[in-house]
């Protein structure tokens, strides 16, 4: 099971928001590339960016400090999510070196784009599935859905996408614990591998989370723990490695 820390951009620079608020957020540094040198110095293997303006925008605006991590660790996996609403926006993130894309509110909105997708760009396609009380929010989490999460991943199985980062929103930035059940709900709606998202706060969370990584967790995104020193990135790898 992956830990991956999780920078947000916000106007360039790296923020945590409370459930998805845009003028609820904390500032954390001005230096995006400099906050993936602190994540990778940890033994990171994976990192999670969201260009936060592009998710409420639906294109990208931070492509640059995003482009900017990807040249600065070639090999490392990257995965971006924001604002996803295109194949040519796709194409430019894999172009510039990022592993993976994120595609969140189109691909409720518009399912055949990630058919698409997975198409032009296999192996490339994360779909996020952004849930409060198990039904789907979209558009920067402003709007919520009748959609049962579980249901639209079983839609995406055949498309060939990679993994879905599932995210509980009404416990994002929150500090609350990460929702075990919800999350493993998800993981056996479909045989598609689920990254965890949403409320994990200590070792506890991992704990719990890696009890359960057999039945199809990949990995947990982390952001506000790792950043208000609740959670340590290389004890939590190194506990998920044993």
């Amino acid at each position: 099971m992956l830990i991956i820390p999780a920078i947000d951009l916000k106007d360039g620079q790296c923020v945590r928001l409370k459930q998805g608020v845009m003028d609820d957020s904390t500032v954390y540094g001005n230096d995006p590339v400099e906050m993936a040198a602190r994540w990778v110095d940890t033994g990171c293997r994976r990192l999670h960016l969201v260009d936060l303006n592009g998710a409420f925008d639906g294109e990208p605006v931070n492509g640059e400090a995003v482009t900017s991590i990807a040249k600065a660790y070639p090999n490392l996996p990257i995965q971006i999510g924001g604002g996803i609403r295109s194949l040519h926006t796709i194409e430019k993130y894999l172009e510039a070196g990022v592993s993976y894309v994120i595609i969140g509110t189109k691909a409720v909105k518009e399912p055949k784009f990630v058919t698409e997708a997975c198409k032009e760009f296999e192996g490339h396609v994360i779909v996020g599935l952004d849930a409060k009380d198990g039904r789907v929010a979209t558009d920067g989490w402003a709007e919520v859905s009748d959609v049962l999460a579980t249901e639209l991943a079983k839609r995406f199985e055949q498309d060939g996408v990679s993994s879905i980062v599932y995210t509980d929103i009404a416990r994002d930035g929150m500090m609350q614990g990460v929702n075990v059940e919800q999350t493993v709900a998800m993981a056996q709606a479909s045989s598609i591998p689920v990254i965890a998202s949403g409320g994990i706060t200590n070792m506890d969370d991992i704990r719990a989370l890696k009890d359960v990584a057999d039945k199809g967790i990949l990995g947990a995104i982390t952001g506000r723990a790792i950043y208000e020193g609740t959670l340590d990135v290389a004890e939590a790898q190194q506990y998920c490695d044993q």
